[in-house]
């Protein structure tokens, strides 16, 4: 199943899903407003920062919360087991795919993206919230792969980690959101489209906090890469121990394809 939805099915299949709007952008501010001027009917707002990722720290800047706090946000949004769930964004795919990311490694089986987001919608707004029927659904962590600290450089010497950041940033150039530049030894940086990887290859991506990443592994489940892997404490998380390498400037050539 496709993690995409179209704008066009959505409108028929609305009455029938779990709508979640989670409009972000990094550093702020909260989407909480733009929902409160207008968002698609039935949908409920969750936001990144407060309601899905934990707070600043040793995890990384967008570091899973805690799984108990996470379930009752989910729930009170709405959210079932068996009925599916559309999330959107303001059009990036940033926030609606570490979202989508989110559910998925929970454990909910049916979770789409919006195509486009808020922009690819033409059927009508509201700004009545709506009244919510708390769901039922259970966290139940590991339903999608990931790659742990102590496993990235074995995984990037002997696999294909993307790090899908700006090539500056891979490059250690410059660094405006980190305090240390770089990145991890044998990374194949990918700030765009991701080059296609050998099925026999093992895949898996990160960025800065665990959000861009997110949507690299959509795009590759979107291509048949389910198995792809995501370092969810990204670069963040990668420099709170002194003792993990740092690489700058260019990786020696390393074909994906291969």
């Amino acid at each position: 199943m496709t993690p995409f939805i179209s704008a066009e099915e959505l409108v028929a299949r609305l009455p029938e899903v779990t709508l979640l709007d989670v409009r972000w952008r990094l550093g702020g501010p909260s989407g909480r407003g733009a929902y409160a001027e207008g968002h698609l009917p039935g949908a409920v707002f969750l936001d990144v920062d407060e309601d899905l990722c934990g707070p600043p720290g040793e995890g990384g800047r967008h570091p899973l919360p805690d799984l108990a706090e996470l379930q009752g946000k989910l729930r009170a949004a709405g959210v079932s087991a068996d009925r599916p769930v559309v999330v959107y964004d303001g059009g990036d795919l940033l926030a609606a795919a570490r979202t989508w990311w989110t559910l998925r490694w929970a454990g909910h089986r049916d979770v789409r993206v919006l195509e486009g987001g808020f922009p690819a919608w033409a059927d009508g707004l509201t700004t009545e919230t709506p009244e919510t029927k708390p769901g039922d659904f259970t966290v139940e962590p590991g339903h999608l792969p990931t790659i742990e600290a102590d496993e990235a450089l074995d995984f990037a010497a002997k696999n294909v980690l993307f790090d899908v950041r700006a090539a500056e940033r891979y490059r250690g150039e410059v660094e405006p959101i980190d305090s240390v530049a770089g990145h991890i030894p044998g990374a194949v940086n990918a700030p765009g489209v991701l080059p296609e990887v050998p099925a026999d290859t093992q895949v898996g991506a990160y960025c800065g906090s665990g959000i861009t990443a997110a949507r690299a592994v959509l795009q590759l489940h979107a291509t048949g890469r389910e198995d792809a892997a995501l370092y969810l404490g990204s670069w963040s998380h990668w420099i709170t121990d002194p003792s993990r390498p740092i690489a700058t400037g260019e990786e020696p050539a390393k074909d994906p394809g291969q």
